[in-house]
């Protein structure tokens, strides 16, 4: 169930991607709120269920990505957002996506780190705030790339962890 919830929110990223730009916000709004509640539901699920399976924790975070990057190049891209943020978001992505495939040709599967979580959330509740035409959306956005980036630390710290044996502070 929880990979069902994942795959919804993937399918909706194009519908709400058009949404914006054809100017629907109460439609995009409606979808990026959807898409959070299945993020929130499919972690639920899976931790109801015992733990996340394999593919779950590859795809969630991907599309959790997808998702969130989708709809802010779209703000960007309606000029409701600044392109500052969402270049750094998608870099902080690629760099983490790029550490978590060198941990996996290991055998080494990084976990979502709670700040990586925190900044999901961020994200989100940043796009919805946008959407709904609140000013505290580009704070929220701002505030979520802070944490990306505290997150960052914690992704390495795990990686080189698990990779030797050692102990990281």
């Amino acid at each position: 169930m929880a990979n069902l919830m994942t795959l919804f929110r993937l399918i909706i990223t194009f519908p709400t991607v058009v949404a914006i730009l054809r100017g629907d916000l109460s439609i995009a709004l409606v979808l990026a709120f959807l898409g959070s509640v299945s993020d929130a539901m499919d972690g639920l699920f899976a931790r109801k269920n015992g733990r996340p399976n394999g593919i779950g924790k590859i795809l969630d975070p991907y599309v959790d990505k997808v998702f969130a990057l989708s709809i802010l190049v779209a703000l960007v891209a309606t000029g409701m957002v600044s392109p500052i943020p969402v270049v750094l978001l998608l870099f902080r992505d690629l760099s983490v996506s790029f550490l978590r495939t060198v941990a996996a040709v290991q055998g080494v599967i990084l976990e979502a780190s709670l700040l990586g979580k925190v900044k999901t959330f961020l994200e989100f509740t940043s796009i919805i705030a946008v959407l709904g035409g609140l000013s505290v959306g580009n704070v929220l956005l701002w505030c979520a790339v802070l944490v990306s980036y505290m997150s960052v630390y914690e992704y390495i710290r795990s990686y080189l962890k698990a990779s030797s044996g050692l102990n990281y502070p």
